[in-house]
């Protein structure tokens, strides 16, 4: 726990199949975040992350739990991103905690997470597949608003697949001189990312990929402007077997 955050209570999502569909047995709303099901043709269940109140500010600590039964289908979707204020010198904090039984199925798209100037934020995503799940997951990491620098952030990433890990990353970009240097972000302020894990995607080995230890893999762009990043983070997602 980061020092100076408010308890917060966890929204929740929890799905089972039932027959050929999916249906959800939890949507709890959490002292942020309201989960929503969204109409949509076919046997997934769609639910969309709907604000309860602004966040993030200082001291925020938004939390959100999700859990997919054994063959079941969710698309989850964040139709209204994040932005984390200026924290005036407090911190807040964003954590989700996934998991996923057997031969689960989740597809996650978030479509911006803005760090304002003077904002202090861990973005922390947990995630727990079992054998034969599958998780597809897309966001992206905007440092300031227009005309802004960017507070600081630190995303950290584990990802495990029957207990092995797939992916433990922490990226660093607390530090405005260090994320600007050649080799890290340089002059760009978006980090664009589309991961899957639990399955490898077709297509050849690219600059812009890492393949990963495991069965998946992480797709990353980089560049200025936060509207440059969706074209090419939509044509992998869509290629990777996103919907939308």
């Amino acid at each position: 726990m980061r020092g100076g955050l408010n308890p917060a209570e966890p929204a929740v999502i929890a799905v089972r199949r039932v027959g050929a569909r999916t249906v959800p047995v939890a949507l709890e709303a959490g002292t942020f975040l309201r989960p929503r099901v969204m109409r949509r043709p076919g046997t997934a269940l769609r639910v969309a992350l709907a604000a309860v109140r602004a966040a993030l500010c200082a001291g925020d600590d938004v939390r959100l739990r999700i859990d997919v039964g054994p063959g079941a289908e969710l698309e989850l979707v964040d139709p209204n991103g994040t932005v984390a204020y200026n924290a005036r010198g407090g911190r807040a904090a964003w954590r989700a905690s996934v998991r996923l039984a057997e031969g689960a199925r989740m597809s996650w798209t978030e479509p911006s997470f803005v760090v304002s100037d003077g904002a202090d934020v861990l973005r922390e995503i947990d995630a727990d597949l079992a054998e034969g799940a599958e998780l597809l997951w897309r966001e992206a990491l905007v440092l300031g608003r227009t005309g802004e620098r960017g507070g600081a952030l630190l995303a950290s990433t584990r990802v495990r697949l029957a207990g092995r890990e797939l992916l433990a990353e922490d990226l660093d970009l607390r530090d405005a001189g260090l994320r600007a240097l050649p080799g890290v972000l340089g002059g760009a302020r978006v980090v664009g990312q589309v991961g899957l894990f639990g399955r490898d995607p077709d297509g050849p080995a690219a600059p812009d990929r890492l393949d990963l230890a495991g069965p998946g893999a992480l797709w990353r762009w980089t560049g200025a402007h936060p509207y440059r990043a969706e074209a090419p983070l939509t044509r992998v997602w869509r290629s990777w077997g996103g919907h939308g």
